[in-house]
């Protein structure tokens, strides 16, 4: 039984927080449709394609988005950015320095040989310590370098279980690659370290790509993670 639906058969107690996973375009990345349930208000983060599902949720969820946020700007987190930006008329929020990687998108498109997907203005910048929120839900910005120069993580601490939305730089089992442009191999361990292990064993971790998983979950299996803590 998944981390969450165990929490709540446990304990009777619910959450203010839908996390919607889309799994979407030739990359399997995973975009993510936050919503408040008591005000339908709602956030979108890394609408990486199939903007039309996306949307679909959206609408037919009777969610009002209130921007989006990209926890990195790699092609396959930011393809359906600009169609769903249309739709909705909404801000996009980035880190600024990501800036590099999305202005390499187009040309990330060619060496994939796929569609060069069309670009959006940043309306934001953010970056670790910044507060988000939609409806009554409050969200903190943490820097997560390594994977990308840019990335962020997004922590929703009032969640019980706390939960977090952490792009690439950890997946179940895995991490983001470091030998892409951008990415650091030393700066991703660091932050491996010095970040994402310092949260609760409980913390629901919802990747950039493949299932949800637990902090605790992997401090105790993930190879990388144990490898920190020899």
């Amino acid at each position: 039984m998944p981390a969450i639906l165990r929490y709540l058969w446990d304990t009777g107690k619910e959450n203010i927080m839908t996390t919607k996973t889309l799994t979407v375009g030739p990359f399997q990345s995973n975009c993510f449709v936050l919503s408040c349930d008591d005000t339908k208000e709602a956030i979108i983060a890394d609408a990486g394609d199939e903007a039309t599902r996306i949307l679909d949720y959206v609408t037919t969820n009777d969610l009002k988005v209130q921007f989006i946020i990209n926890t990195h700007a790699h092609i396959d987190h930011v393809s359906g950015l600009a169609e769903v930006v249309e739709a909705l008329s909404v801000p996009v929020l980035m880190h600024q320095d990501e800036t590099p990687v999305y202005d390499n998108v187009a040309a990330s498109a060619t060496m994939f040989g796929l569609p060069v997907p069309r670009s959006t203005k940043i309306d934001r910048f953010i970056s670790g310590g910044d507060e988000i929120k939609f409806g009554n839900v409050r969200g903190r910005i943490i820097d997560t370098p390594g994977h990308s120069p840019g990335g962020i993580t997004i922590v929703f601490e009032d969640e019980t279980p706390p939960a977090a939305i952490v792009g690439d730089v950890l997946f179940a089992g895995s991490i983001g690659r470091t030998d892409l442009p951008g990415a650091d191999h030393n700066v991703m361990m660091s932050t491996l370290k010095n970040v994402i292990m310092t949260f609760p064993d409980d913390m629901i971790v919802y990747s950039g790509h493949g299932p949800d998983t637990t902090i605790g979950h992997e401090k105790g299996t993930n190879p990388f993670l144990l490898s920190l803590s020899e």
